[in-house]
């Protein structure tokens, strides 16, 4: 696995899903604010942790806040991978008051979404006790994969591929239209000799076939635990070999201990609950 480091996100990455975001949720303009709000106020804010938590998303709650008021202060008293408790500040806004009511939304939004995946991750990774490599996957929010990925990330996590270009994974319905593991294996080979070729296996049969064939990664899919530790004993340690597919937070003990190399988890992007944090905004 190409293992991307954990450190801040490019602006690039997330400044026009924050622009977007804003439109989608501004319309024509903000008639609560407008109304209620002198255009001249000015406010101070906090960005407070109510649930326990593994933050992310702190630069995209600051970009969020900035768009709409360049002059912003936005201090992060947290940093994103921080373990956090209900009460505890995780940044302090000042601005004007009228763009920190309108992007208060967005920005949480940004925050609840990202520190849930790195809240989850980071429960997976515990759960797996340095025994074995927690891996995301590819089902992400369209669009969004970069900013899932970087909070996989922030939870402790590997990043599986970031997209399709990234690396070869031969899945089943691969296999199924080349004609077998063998047929799918042969033609990869030749189109790229030069790459790490992973294979989905679902059979001791299919395993030992991919392994005859010169797979150099298996991706041991829905098996038993018995059945994946035979695959381990076969494989014998030419090959690396990675766990998909009913991968519970109760269950990764056992797989940890299988003698697998890594474990790819789908919930950490596509199930994790945003974690709960609120915007506290008095007159500055």
């Amino acid at each position: 696995m190409k293992v991307v480091p954990f450190g801040a996100l490019d602006p690039a990455l997330y400044r026009e899903v924050v622009r977007r975001a804003l439109a989608e949720d501004l319309g024509w303009g903000d008639l609560t604010t407008d109304a209620t709000v002198t255009a001249d106020q000015r406010a101070r804010g906090v960005l407070m942790v109510k649930s326990p938590c593994v933050l992310a998303g702190l630069d995209l709650a600051a970009e969020t806040f900035r768009q709409l008021d360049p002059a912003v202060s936005f201090t992060p008293t947290k940093r994103d991978g921080d373990a956090c408790r209900p009460g505890e500040i995780a940044a302090e806004v000042t601005g004007g008051a009228a763009s920190l009511l309108t992007a208060e939304r967005t920005a949480l939004n940004f925050v609840q979404r990202l520190s849930g995946i790195a809240t989850l991750t980071r429960r997976y990774v515990e759960a797996s006790g340095g025994r074995i490599t927690v891996l995301d996957t590819r089902k992400t929010t369209p669009t969004l994969r970069a900013l899932e990925k970087y909070a996989v990330r922030a939870g402790g996590a590997v990043n599986h591929r970031m997209a399709l270009d990234d690396g070869i994974l031969i899945k089943d319905n691969h296999i199924h239209l080349a004609g077998g593991v063998k047929a799918a294996l042969d033609r990869m080979r030749e189109a790229k000799p030069d790459m790490p070729i992973e294979i989905e296996v679902q059979s001791l049969r299919e395993a030992d076939e991919a392994l005859a064939c010169g797979a150099d990664i298996l991706l041991v899919d829905n098996m038993s635990t018995d059945d994946i530790r035979q695959v381990v004993r076969r494989a014998g340690g030419r090959v690396k070999i990675e766990i998909s597919g009913g991968v519970t937070l109760d269950r990764l003990p056992e797989l940890a201990a299988t003698g697998a190399d890594y474990v790819s988890v789908g919930a950490l992007t596509h199930s994790a609950p945003a974690a709960d944090l609120s915007f506290e905004i008095e007159p500055a």
